[in-house]
């Protein structure tokens, strides 16, 4: 029987591990924290979105620069997969009315326990407070472990070390180190933006919630909600055009973004509805009444435009469907949700295996590939790791040279 060491008891581990052990292999995860999936509970406070429903070339293209790569990985575990595999655990599911796929807890901990039971089940043994240190000379995995320094041998290994957001729950991106010139620089993803709010805005408006509002950064346009924060603003519809607003404040040091506030109505229809006569009232109460506007919207209109807002109709029109909005910084990668960067594509091979470690394999969030909030995170990493797992078997099925 082929033993195979996995390190690291995120998702994209702990599937690594459910393939091999299937397949009749000796498995045993190897985490550094005190427990298991400490970041996939913490997406669990949000429901867990595990996946999501929309065409699958759509969803393809949500991993940008390195869609091709994952391709065959998602074509061979694809969201449907994935929703088969949680009902296989005694966790239904249901699609959202914004098409992202949920377990009907709308938590983690449930499945996370039934996946581990099962994995217990299969024999997988689950080191905790175990931490991967590199290679010995020999070749041997090294680790730290509650009793002082060990090594271990395996006939493979697959790593799932993380990215490098959250490090308080795991993923801090050390490992980099041991890959000299394998590793793309981590850079914040699924991140908030620094926003120079008034001081009168920010104390009032801190922590308020822009509901279904429409983002658009050069022509890229996203859906969805933001949050006012006392740096700036963040939130879904936000994260969704992280990558190229973060990619323009690193060069320009700055980049704008347009607000529309009422992305289902035209400026034809807002021109119209502004042109009621409503007279004795203050401007704020018109945009109340006429559009349903709140005084955080109304309010956010001023920060955009400075304090007088546009007395004529149509230019009020346009302001609301486009009111530009500066950001001037990225908020860091500790209070991301992921990360872009890690281990370069080109390092490992089509099965993932590392070419400068034959037998070693990578997954999950480790690789140098990135996407936005909405269950594509979680799909890419659980699909990684079936794919790790598959290469980990052809390689030991294979004979020797």
């Amino acid at each position: 029987m082929n033993s195979v060491a996995v390190i690291g008891a995120g998702p994209a581990g702990l599937m690594a591990a459910e393939v091999l052990a299937q397949a009749g292999c000796r498995v045993t995860v190897y985490e550094k924290m005190p427990s298991a999936s400490r970041k996939l509970l913490m997406a669990g406070r949000g429901g867990l979105n595990l996946t999501h429903s929309e065409d699958f070339e759509a969803f393809v293209r949500r991993y940008g620069a390195a869609a091709a790569r994952l391709r065959p990985m998602i074509e061979a575990f694809p969201p449907s997969a994935l929703t088969a595999w949680a009902e296989g655990l005694d966790q239904p599911t249901f699609v959202g009315s914004s098409g992202r796929v949920f377990p009907r807890a709308l938590k983690a901990s449930p499945l996370l326990r039934a996946w581990l039971g099962r994995l217990a089940a299969l024999g997988v043994g689950l080191r905790t407070r175990w931490e991967w240190l590199g290679w010995d000379a020999g070749g041997a995995l090294r680790f730290r472990t509650p009793d002082g320094e060990t090594t271990v041998r395996a006939d493979a290994t697959v790593l799932a070390l993380g990215g490098a957001s959250w490090p308080r729950l795991g993923s801090d991106g050390a490992w980099a180190g041991r890959f000299e010139g394998a590793v793309t620089p981590f850079r914040p993803s699924n991140v908030g933006f620094d926003v120079a709010w008034s001081p009168i805005f920010r104390d009032r408006f801190e922590g308020q919630p822009l509901k279904n509002v429409g983002l658009d950064f050069e022509g890229q346009v996203a859906r969805g909600d933001g949050v006012v924060t006392r740096y700036g603003l963040e939130g879904g519809a936000v994260y969704a055009l992280s990558a190229p607003i973060r990619d323009a404040i690193e060069a320009h040091g700055a980049a704008v973004v347009t607000v529309d506030l009422r992305p289902d109505q035209t400026v034809g229809r807002l021109t119209q509805n502004l042109l009621r006569p409503r007279k004795g009232e203050s401007l704020a109460n018109q945009l109340r009444k006429a559009l349903n506007l709140s005084p955080l919207e109304v309010n956010l209109l001023r920060e955009t435009a400075g304090k007088d807002l546009p007395a004529e109709p149509a230019a009020l029109a346009r302001l609301i469907k486009a009111a530009p909005l500066r950001l001037t910084g990225v908020q860091p990668i500790a209070r991301a949700i992921s990360t872009a960067g890690g281990l370069k594509l080109e390092a490992v091979d089509d099965q993932l295996m590392l070419k400068s470690h034959p037998g070693v394999f990578a997954a999950g969030e480790m690789l140098d590939w990135e996407a936005p909030t909405g269950g594509y995170l979680l799909q890419a990493s659980f699909a990684s790791g079936v794919a790790a797992a598959k290469g980990a078997l052809a390689w030991l099925a294979a004979p020797e040279v």
